[in-house]
C-alpha cells in the first residue's frame, strides 16, 4: 500500500519508504538479524521544537525492535521524530533465531529494561520526556516502570495499539488456564514459565495485573490514548483495551472506519491507526485519519 501521509522529515532529506504491512519487518530480520529498523535508533538525532520529546517503540510478546516496526520507524522519521526502538524480554543467552524473540521475560524485567533504555535515549537527545507508542504487551509492561521503576517524570504522551488494561480473556484466572490447557498451552505453568514468563502475567486475574491495576492504571501527569480494534483475537474481549480516565482518549477504530477489518497484529501496521497515533503525537495540528480498507494480519 502506497504512503498515505506526506512526512515533513529532514531538511533535503528523501523520506523513508512506508509500507503499510505489519509483516514487512519480518524479511529485514532474517536478512538483518538483530537491526533496527529504518528510521529508528539513530543516537545522533536531536529533537526539533515541533518534537521535543523523542519517541520510543515498544514492541509486543514475540516481537522486537525490527519486526514489530517496519511502519512506525519511517513514518515517524518522515515525520520529523527521533524514533528509537528497543527489544526487550528477550532470551540473549540462546541462539539466534530464538534470541530475536521479545517480551517472553517476567513483565518486572522487561520493565527493568525499558527504563535504563529510556535514560539512554533522554541522554542522547538531550530531552526532558518521551513519548511512548506501544503494541500488546508494549502497552502494559511500560505501566510497571511508570508505577514502580520511576517512569513517572519521564513520560508525556503513552500510545497504545491493542492495549489490555484488564488483560486477555476477562474472566477468572482459573477459567482463562483451563481454557489454554485445554488447548495444551499452560501460559501459566511452571514448565511456560522460563519461555514466556510473561504470558502468564498478562492473563485477566493474574497477581500481576492486579498489582498494576491497584490505584489505577494511569498517571496524572501523561497523556493517555487507546487504539482498539473490534477483530482483536488475542486481546479477549478487545474492551480489554477500554479504561477511562479524565487524561485519556480512547478509540475503536471501527467506530472511524467500519472497512478496517485489522486485527491484534496488523493494527500495528495499518494506515488508520497510524492517522490516529500521529493526532495523539501532534494534538495541536491535527489531520484527517484516512479510511481504507484493512485486511486482517497483514495490515
Amino acid at each position: 500500500m502506497a504512503a498515505l501521509f506526506a512526512g515533513s522529515g529532514s531538511a533535503g532529506a528523501d523520506p523513508l519508504p512506508v509500507p503499510y504491512q505489519f509483516l514487512a519487518g519480518v524479511v529485514p530480520e532474517l536478512t538483518n538479524p538483530g537491526g533496527s529498523a529504518p528510521g529508528t535508533n539513530d543516537w545522533t538525532c536531536r529533537p526539533t521544537p515541533e518534537h521535543p520529546n523523542p519517541v520510543i517503540l515498544v514492541h509486543g510478546t514475540a516481537g522486537n525492535r525490527q519486526t514489530n516496526w517496519a511502519t512506525y520507524a519511517p513514518l515517524l522519521a518522515n515525520e520529523g521524530y527521533c524514533a528509537f526502538a528497543l527489544t526487550y524480554g528477550a532470551h540473549e543467552e540462546l541462539p539466534w533465531p530464538i534470541s530475536a524473540i521479545g517480551g517472553m521475560k517476567p513483565i518486572e524485567e522487561s520493565a527493568a529494561q525499558l527504563g535504563a533504555f529510556v535514560d539512554r535515549v533522554l541522554a542522547a537527545t538531550g530531552a526532558q520526556k518521551v513519548d511512548l507508542v506501544g503494541h500488546s504487551q508494549g502497552t502494559l509492561m511500560p505501566t510497571y516502570w511508570v508505577k514502580f521503576l520511576g517512569g513517572a517524570e519521564k513520560v508525556d504522551k503513552y500510545i497504545s495499539l491493542a492495549p489490555l488494561w484488564h488483560g486477555t480473556g476477562a474472566i477468572e484466572l482459573d477459567a482463562n488456564l483451563s481454557a489454554f490447557r485445554t488447548a495444551g498451552l499452560d501460559v501459566a505453568g511452571p514448565a511456560m514459565a522460563p519461555l514466556c514468563g510473561a504470558c502468564g502475567q498478562m492473563v485477566a486475574g493474574s497477581r500481576t495485573l492486579a498489582d498494576l491495576r491497584a490505584g489505577g492504571v494511569y498517571h496524572q501527569g501523561i497523556t493517555y490514548t487507546n487504539i482498539m480494534t473490534r477483530y482483536d483475537e488475542i486481546v479477549i474481549p478487545y474492551s480489554s483495551g477500554y479504561e477511562e480516565g479524565p487524561n485519556v482518549t480512547n478509540i475503536v477504530l471501527q467506530d472511524h472506519c467500519a472497512s478496517d477489518y485489522g486485527d491484534h497484529l496488523s493494527i500495528a501496521g495499518e494506515p488508520v491507526a497510524a492517522g490516529f497515533v500521529l493526532g495523539a503525537l501532534d494534538p495541536e495540528h491535527p489531520r484527517p485519519v484516512p479510511c481504507v480498507f484493512v485486511p486482517p494480519v497483514v495490515g
